[in-house]
Protein backbone atom coordinates (compact mmCIF):
# COMPACT_ATOMS: atom_id res chain seq x y z
CA UNK A 1 0.00 0.00 0.00
CA UNK A 2 1.18 3.53 -0.70
CA UNK A 3 0.72 6.18 1.97
CA UNK A 4 -0.25 9.73 1.11
CA UNK A 5 1.04 12.72 3.11
CA UNK A 6 -0.75 13.17 6.44
CA UNK A 7 -3.24 15.96 6.94
CA UNK A 8 -1.95 19.33 8.22
CA UNK A 9 -1.37 19.63 11.94
CA UNK A 10 -3.02 21.85 14.46
CA UNK A 11 -3.27 25.58 13.55
CA UNK A 12 -1.39 28.24 15.46
CA UNK A 13 -2.94 29.57 18.67
CA UNK A 14 -3.75 33.00 17.28
CA UNK A 15 -4.37 32.09 13.66
CA UNK A 16 -7.46 33.93 12.39
CA UNK A 17 -10.48 31.90 11.45
CA UNK A 18 -10.33 30.77 7.83
CA UNK A 19 -12.95 32.20 5.47
CA UNK A 20 -15.98 30.01 5.06
CA UNK A 21 -16.31 28.40 1.62
CA UNK A 22 -19.29 30.50 0.52
CA UNK A 23 -17.47 32.43 -2.16
CA UNK A 24 -15.42 35.62 -1.96
CA UNK A 25 -15.72 37.63 1.24
CA UNK A 26 -15.97 40.90 -0.69
CA UNK A 27 -18.97 43.05 -1.49
CA UNK A 28 -19.70 43.25 -5.23
CA UNK A 29 -21.35 46.67 -5.44
CA UNK A 30 -22.23 46.14 -9.11
CA UNK A 31 -24.41 43.14 -8.24
CA UNK A 32 -27.97 44.22 -7.32
CA UNK A 33 -28.35 41.09 -5.20
CA UNK A 34 -25.54 42.43 -2.97
CA UNK A 35 -26.04 46.19 -3.33
CA UNK A 36 -29.75 46.30 -2.45
CA UNK A 37 -29.62 44.39 0.87
CA UNK A 38 -26.49 46.33 1.87
CA UNK A 39 -28.27 49.64 1.37
CA UNK A 40 -31.31 48.39 3.27
CA UNK A 41 -29.11 47.09 6.09
CA UNK A 42 -27.19 50.35 6.50
CA UNK A 43 -30.25 52.60 6.19
CA UNK A 44 -32.43 50.57 8.57
CA UNK A 45 -29.59 50.33 11.12
CA UNK A 46 -29.21 54.11 11.08
CA UNK A 47 -32.98 54.52 11.52
CA UNK A 48 -32.97 52.14 14.49
CA UNK A 49 -30.03 53.99 16.05
CA UNK A 50 -31.96 57.24 15.56
CA UNK A 51 -35.00 55.71 17.27
CA UNK A 52 -32.80 54.71 20.23
CA UNK A 53 -30.85 57.97 20.28
CA UNK A 54 -32.04 58.93 23.78
CA UNK A 55 -31.04 55.56 25.20
CA UNK A 56 -27.67 55.60 23.45
CA UNK A 57 -27.05 59.17 24.70
CA UNK A 58 -27.58 58.00 28.30
CA UNK A 59 -25.29 55.06 27.61
CA UNK A 60 -22.50 57.28 26.28
CA UNK A 61 -22.85 59.52 29.34
CA UNK A 62 -22.06 56.48 31.51
CA UNK A 63 -18.78 56.04 29.63
CA UNK A 64 -17.36 59.03 31.49
CA UNK A 65 -17.26 56.76 34.55
CA UNK A 66 -13.84 55.04 34.76
CA UNK A 67 -15.63 51.74 35.32
CA UNK A 68 -17.18 51.92 31.84
CA UNK A 69 -14.69 54.02 29.89
CA UNK A 70 -14.10 51.02 27.61
CA UNK A 71 -17.60 51.55 26.18
CA UNK A 72 -16.25 53.89 23.50
CA UNK A 73 -14.29 51.16 21.75
CA UNK A 74 -17.00 48.47 21.88
CA UNK A 75 -19.04 49.78 18.87
CA UNK A 76 -15.83 50.28 16.89
CA UNK A 77 -14.66 46.75 17.61
CA UNK A 78 -18.14 45.38 16.80
CA UNK A 79 -17.97 47.03 13.36
CA UNK A 80 -14.49 45.61 12.80
CA UNK A 81 -15.63 42.15 13.89
CA UNK A 82 -18.60 42.35 11.53
CA UNK A 83 -16.34 43.37 8.66
CA UNK A 84 -13.89 40.52 9.29
CA UNK A 85 -16.72 37.97 9.40
CA UNK A 86 -18.61 39.42 6.44
CA UNK A 87 -20.01 37.03 3.82
CA UNK A 88 -21.94 37.92 0.66
CA UNK A 89 -25.72 38.00 0.94
CA UNK A 90 -27.85 35.05 -0.12
CA UNK A 91 -31.52 34.73 -1.09
CA UNK A 92 -33.72 34.83 2.00
CA UNK A 93 -36.76 32.56 2.35
CA UNK A 94 -40.00 34.28 3.30
CA UNK A 95 -40.20 32.25 6.53
CA UNK A 96 -36.92 33.71 7.79
CA UNK A 97 -38.09 37.23 7.01
CA UNK A 98 -41.25 36.67 9.05
CA UNK A 99 -39.14 35.36 11.94
CA UNK A 100 -36.96 38.47 11.72
CA UNK A 101 -40.02 40.71 11.72
CA UNK A 102 -41.33 38.90 14.82
CA UNK A 103 -38.00 39.33 16.64
CA UNK A 104 -37.88 43.02 15.69
CA UNK A 105 -41.43 43.53 16.98
CA UNK A 106 -40.55 41.65 20.17
CA UNK A 107 -37.53 43.91 20.72
CA UNK A 108 -39.66 47.03 20.30
CA UNK A 109 -42.24 45.61 22.72
CA UNK A 110 -39.44 45.07 25.24
CA UNK A 111 -38.56 48.73 24.82
CA UNK A 112 -42.15 49.80 25.49
CA UNK A 113 -42.04 47.67 28.64
CA UNK A 114 -38.77 49.31 29.68
CA UNK A 115 -40.27 52.78 29.17
CA UNK A 116 -43.37 51.80 31.13
CA UNK A 117 -41.26 50.47 34.00
CA UNK A 118 -38.72 53.34 33.71
CA UNK A 119 -36.02 50.67 33.45
CA UNK A 120 -32.95 51.67 31.47
CA UNK A 121 -31.40 48.16 31.50
CA UNK A 122 -34.51 46.69 29.83
CA UNK A 123 -34.50 49.51 27.28
CA UNK A 124 -30.82 48.89 26.46
CA UNK A 125 -31.37 45.16 26.08
CA UNK A 126 -34.20 45.77 23.62
CA UNK A 127 -31.77 47.60 21.30
CA UNK A 128 -29.68 44.46 20.74
CA UNK A 129 -32.80 42.31 20.29
CA UNK A 130 -34.22 44.77 17.75
CA UNK A 131 -30.92 44.81 15.85
CA UNK A 132 -30.89 41.01 15.64
CA UNK A 133 -34.47 41.03 14.34
CA UNK A 134 -33.65 43.72 11.79
CA UNK A 135 -30.66 41.82 10.41
CA UNK A 136 -32.70 38.63 10.33
CA UNK A 137 -35.46 40.42 8.43
CA UNK A 138 -33.07 41.65 5.75
CA UNK A 139 -30.56 38.82 5.45
CA UNK A 140 -32.03 35.77 7.17
CA UNK A 141 -30.07 33.22 9.16
CA UNK A 142 -27.10 33.61 6.83
CA UNK A 143 -26.54 37.22 7.96
CA UNK A 144 -27.15 36.33 11.61
CA UNK A 145 -24.38 33.73 11.43
CA UNK A 146 -21.71 36.26 10.45
CA UNK A 147 -23.15 39.45 11.99
CA UNK A 148 -24.77 38.01 15.12
CA UNK A 149 -21.56 37.77 17.22
CA UNK A 150 -20.76 41.43 16.53
CA UNK A 151 -24.30 42.50 17.43
CA UNK A 152 -24.22 40.49 20.64
CA UNK A 153 -20.84 42.01 21.49
CA UNK A 154 -22.58 45.40 21.80
CA UNK A 155 -23.87 44.25 25.19
CA UNK A 156 -20.46 45.13 26.65
CA UNK A 157 -20.96 48.84 25.89
CA UNK A 158 -23.86 49.09 28.35
CA UNK A 159 -23.26 49.74 32.06
CA UNK A 160 -24.42 47.10 34.51
CA UNK A 161 -27.81 47.60 36.18
CA UNK A 162 -27.43 49.58 39.40
CA UNK A 163 -28.51 46.71 41.65
CA UNK A 164 -26.14 44.27 39.98
CA UNK A 165 -23.29 46.80 39.90
CA UNK A 166 -23.52 47.57 43.63
CA UNK A 167 -23.75 43.90 44.60
CA UNK A 168 -20.87 42.88 42.37
CA UNK A 169 -18.76 45.91 43.28
CA UNK A 170 -18.66 45.39 47.04
CA UNK A 171 -18.16 41.64 46.65
CA UNK A 172 -15.17 42.23 44.37
CA UNK A 173 -13.80 44.82 46.80
CA UNK A 174 -14.14 42.36 49.67
CA UNK A 175 -12.51 39.58 47.63
CA UNK A 176 -9.57 41.78 46.61
CA UNK A 177 -9.08 43.00 50.19
CA UNK A 178 -9.22 39.53 51.77
CA UNK A 179 -7.04 37.75 49.22
CA UNK A 180 -4.45 40.54 49.11
CA UNK A 181 -4.24 40.55 52.91
CA UNK A 182 -3.67 36.79 52.95
CA UNK A 183 -0.94 37.08 50.31
CA UNK A 184 0.77 39.91 52.20
CA UNK A 185 0.67 37.93 55.42
CA UNK A 186 2.09 34.91 53.59
CA UNK A 187 4.97 37.09 52.41
CA UNK A 188 5.66 38.07 56.02
CA UNK A 189 4.14 41.57 55.86
CA UNK A 190 2.27 42.64 59.06
CA UNK A 191 -1.12 43.29 57.43
CA UNK A 192 -4.69 42.89 58.64
CA UNK A 193 -8.03 43.73 57.10
CA UNK A 194 -10.79 46.03 58.33
CA UNK A 195 -13.59 46.02 55.80
CA UNK A 196 -12.11 47.30 52.53
CA UNK A 197 -9.09 48.80 54.29
CA UNK A 198 -5.80 46.90 54.61
CA UNK A 199 -3.65 48.07 57.53
CA UNK A 200 0.04 47.62 56.77
CA UNK A 201 2.39 48.51 59.60
CA UNK A 202 0.32 51.52 60.65
CA UNK A 203 -0.54 52.58 57.09
CA UNK A 204 -4.02 52.23 55.58
CA UNK A 205 -4.50 50.97 52.05
CA UNK A 206 -8.07 51.57 50.87
CA UNK A 207 -9.39 49.19 48.22
CA UNK A 208 -11.65 51.73 46.52
CA UNK A 209 -14.22 51.17 43.77
CA UNK A 210 -11.57 51.67 41.10
CA UNK A 211 -9.47 48.90 42.69
CA UNK A 212 -12.35 46.42 42.94
CA UNK A 213 -11.48 44.84 39.59
CA UNK A 214 -14.94 45.36 38.07
CA UNK A 215 -13.58 47.39 35.17
CA UNK A 216 -10.75 44.93 34.57
CA UNK A 217 -13.14 41.98 34.67
CA UNK A 218 -15.57 43.60 32.22
CA UNK A 219 -12.88 44.61 29.72
CA UNK A 220 -11.03 41.30 29.88
CA UNK A 221 -14.25 39.30 29.49
CA UNK A 222 -15.07 41.36 26.40
CA UNK A 223 -11.59 40.68 25.00
CA UNK A 224 -11.96 36.95 25.70
CA UNK A 225 -15.31 36.85 23.89
CA UNK A 226 -13.81 38.70 20.93
CA UNK A 227 -10.85 36.30 20.85
CA UNK A 228 -13.19 33.31 20.77
CA UNK A 229 -14.80 34.69 17.62
CA UNK A 230 -11.49 35.42 15.89
CA UNK A 231 -9.18 32.47 16.62
CA UNK A 232 -9.33 29.05 15.03
CA UNK A 233 -9.37 26.57 17.90
CA UNK A 234 -11.55 23.59 18.93
CA UNK A 235 -14.74 24.47 20.75
CA UNK A 236 -13.45 23.11 24.07
CA UNK A 237 -10.43 25.45 23.91
CA UNK A 238 -12.73 28.41 23.30
CA UNK A 239 -15.01 27.32 26.14
CA UNK A 240 -12.01 27.08 28.47
CA UNK A 241 -10.94 30.60 27.48
CA UNK A 242 -14.38 31.96 28.38
CA UNK A 243 -14.46 30.10 31.70
CA UNK A 244 -11.00 31.36 32.68
CA UNK A 245 -11.51 35.03 31.70
CA UNK A 246 -13.12 36.15 34.97
CA UNK A 247 -10.73 34.19 37.28
CA UNK A 248 -7.70 35.60 35.41
CA UNK A 249 -9.04 39.16 35.77
CA UNK A 250 -9.64 38.66 39.49
CA UNK A 251 -6.17 37.17 40.05
CA UNK A 252 -4.52 40.06 38.20
CA UNK A 253 -6.42 42.58 40.32
CA UNK A 254 -5.34 40.80 43.52
CA UNK A 255 -1.75 40.98 42.28
CA UNK A 256 -2.20 44.72 41.72
CA UNK A 257 -3.49 45.35 45.25
CA UNK A 258 -0.76 43.14 46.73
CA UNK A 259 1.99 44.96 44.83
CA UNK A 260 0.52 48.28 46.00
CA UNK A 261 0.69 47.02 49.59
CA UNK A 262 4.32 45.97 49.15
CA UNK A 263 5.22 49.40 47.76
CA UNK A 264 3.55 51.10 50.71
CA UNK A 265 5.42 48.83 53.11
CA UNK A 266 8.81 49.40 51.50
CA UNK A 267 8.56 53.10 50.59
CA UNK A 268 5.69 54.47 52.71
CA UNK A 269 2.33 55.95 51.82
CA UNK A 270 3.60 59.56 51.83
CA UNK A 271 5.92 59.13 48.85
CA UNK A 272 4.54 60.68 45.64
CA UNK A 273 6.51 58.16 43.60
CA UNK A 274 4.91 55.30 45.52
CA UNK A 275 1.45 56.73 44.91
CA UNK A 276 2.23 57.18 41.21
CA UNK A 277 3.45 53.61 40.88
CA UNK A 278 0.61 52.14 42.93
CA UNK A 279 -2.34 53.98 41.40
CA UNK A 280 -1.24 54.76 37.83
CA UNK A 281 1.53 52.49 36.64
CA UNK A 282 0.20 49.37 38.35
CA UNK A 283 -3.11 49.81 36.55
CA UNK A 284 -1.35 50.05 33.19
CA UNK A 285 0.34 46.69 33.70
CA UNK A 286 -2.88 44.84 34.57
CA UNK A 287 -4.07 44.22 31.01
CA UNK A 288 -0.68 43.09 29.60
CA UNK A 289 -0.32 40.74 32.57
CA UNK A 290 -3.80 39.30 32.02
CA UNK A 291 -3.15 38.84 28.29
CA UNK A 292 0.15 37.17 29.12
CA UNK A 293 -1.61 34.66 31.40
CA UNK A 294 -4.20 34.02 28.68
CA UNK A 295 -1.44 33.45 26.12
CA UNK A 296 0.21 30.97 28.49
CA UNK A 297 -3.13 29.19 28.89
CA UNK A 298 -3.50 28.92 25.11
CA UNK A 299 -0.01 27.45 24.82
CA UNK A 300 -0.84 24.84 27.47
CA UNK A 301 -4.14 23.98 25.76
CA UNK A 302 -2.35 23.62 22.43
CA UNK A 303 -0.04 21.02 23.92
CA UNK A 304 -2.55 19.20 26.12
CA UNK A 305 -5.39 18.81 23.62
CA UNK A 306 -3.60 17.02 20.79
CA UNK A 307 -5.73 16.53 17.67
CA UNK A 308 -6.08 13.13 16.01
CA UNK A 309 -4.38 13.20 12.62
CA UNK A 310 -5.57 11.08 9.75
CA UNK A 311 -3.51 8.99 7.38
CA UNK A 312 -4.77 8.26 3.88
CA UNK A 313 -4.02 4.81 2.45
CA UNK A 314 -4.72 3.58 -1.03
CA UNK A 315 -4.53 -0.20 -1.46
CA UNK A 316 -2.63 -1.42 -4.49
CA UNK A 317 -5.00 -1.87 -7.40
CA UNK A 318 -7.86 -0.10 -5.63
CA UNK A 319 -9.56 3.03 -6.89
CA UNK A 320 -10.76 4.33 -3.52
CA UNK A 321 -8.65 5.92 -0.77
CA UNK A 322 -9.21 4.70 2.81
CA UNK A 323 -8.82 7.19 5.67
CA UNK A 324 -7.59 5.69 8.97
CA UNK A 325 -7.05 7.69 12.18
CA UNK A 326 -3.37 7.79 13.12
CA UNK A 327 -2.69 8.24 16.83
Amino acid sequence: MSQLPPSPGRPSAFRPTEPTPHGPKTLDWSDPAQRTPTIWLIASTLLLVLAYLDTLALTSAAWSDPLYSHGWIVPVFALALMWMRFEPFKPVPATERWIGLAVLAFGLLIRLLGVYLSSNPVDRLSFVVALLGLYMLIGGWHVIRWAGPALGFLVFMFPLPSILEHNVLWRLQSLASTCSTVVLQTLGIPAFQQGNVINIFGMELLVADACSGLRMTTIFLALAVAMVFLIERPWWDKFTILLSAIPIALVVNIIRVTVTGLIYYWVGDESMLAKKIAHDWAGLFMMPLALGILWLELQILERVTIPVDTAHFKPVGATRTVTIPAR
